[in-house]
């Protein structure tokens, strides 16, 4: 298994009932799976496959799924970096620890209805997040819609066709077969995907893969307990270069294709601020501040901006 799911997890359907969301809100996922629990390895090498994918430089970038903001000061090539989550207090531990400035922004919401408009990010990541999507194509779809022609899309996913799987099932010691190209639900709402899916799915949505780099082939307790960190970092950067994809991890740069439109330069608000960037999550419609909350001129919808934070988990009266 690839990832570790908080007991306090919650599936929930907002009210159109899009696919089910692994909701972490009031998780203690920062601490007790990554601060706590032994995963230097896994950071440092996660580090390593990202930079060796991202641009050197930038204009902006969407954090997908970006939790408390493990990874976002690996984004400093760009100018500005919008994390998007579903957990309000992930997202207001990340703002506390990088600060209210113009360089990071916040927006709560549901990875299947971005409320932004169209090609305004020049790059978006996504790292273990894929592996609580129920509908990838769905997600894959918001993400080009988002991004302008020829962004960089970085994402990281859970292999199903990774090496102990692979044992596992000539063993018969598990019922799906790793070399079944269809995605496989181990626990409720956590998927493992074959590379062959992921490459089909990307190019449906638009775009082209440029590059994988299999991550975290020492991803095993008792290795990580006995053998240094370092030296485990630096097989594993040796190994992602192999591009034998039988790691529990996949990193992936794909460009966006097409003659979608390119709106980089819409200028922001006063300090940076992203309201000129952003569209109702149900109709599209443009946003208006007022006071606490942004408006849709189409709908009339309105939502939260609680400190500091764009909220469009639900709607206000």
């Amino acid at each position: 298994m690839t990832s570790l799911t908080p007991p306090e997890k919650q599936t929930r359907r907002p009210h159109d009932q899009p696919p089910p969301i692994c909701d972490y809100e009031g998780s203690d996922y920062r601490t007790r799976f990554w601060e706590n629990a032994g995963r230097a390895y896994e950071d440092r090498v996660e580090r390593i496959a990202l930079r060796r994918l991202l641009p050197s430089a930038g204009k902006r970038m969407l954090e997908v799924g970006a939790g408390f903001g493990r990874v976002t000061n690996e984004y400093e090539g760009y100018q500005q970096t919008i994390l998007l989550d579903y957990s309000f207090s992930q997202l207001a531990y990340a703002r506390e620890r990088l600060g209210g400035t113009s360089r990071h922004a916040f927006v709560a919401a549901d990875a299947y209805r971005m409320p932004f408009k169209v090609g305004v990010f020049d790059g978006v990541s996504m790292i273990r997040v894929l592996h609580h999507m129920a509908d990838v194509p769905a997600v894959l779809s918001q993400i080009r819609r988002v991004l302008a022609p020829r962004g960089t899309f970085i994402l990281e996913y859970a292999n199903k066709r990774h090496l102990k799987s692979v044992l596992r099932y000539a063993l018969r010691r598990q019922s799906w077969s790793p070399y079944d190209e269809s995605p496989v639900e181990f626990v409720e709402l956590n998927f493992d995907f074959h590379p062959a899916y992921v490459r089909r799915e990307l190019q449906k949505a638009g775009f082209v893969l440029e590059r994988q780099l299999p991550v975290s082939y020492f991803r095993i307790e008792p290795i990580k307990r006995i053998v240094p960190v370092n030296i485990l970092a630096g097989l594993d950067s040796a190994l992602q270069l192999s591009g034998l994809l039988y790691s529990p991890s996949v990193f992936s740069r794909s460009k966006a294709i097409g003659s979608t439109s390119d709106n980089l330069n819409i200028p922001l608000g006063e300090d940076g601020d992203i309201l000129p960037l952003l569209a109702c999550p149900n109709c599209g419609g443009d946003l208006a501040r007022e006071g606490d909350t942004v408006v849709c001129q189409r709908d009339h919808m309105r939502y939260a901006v609680r400190d500091g934070i764009y909220d469009f988990k639900a709607t206000v009266e």
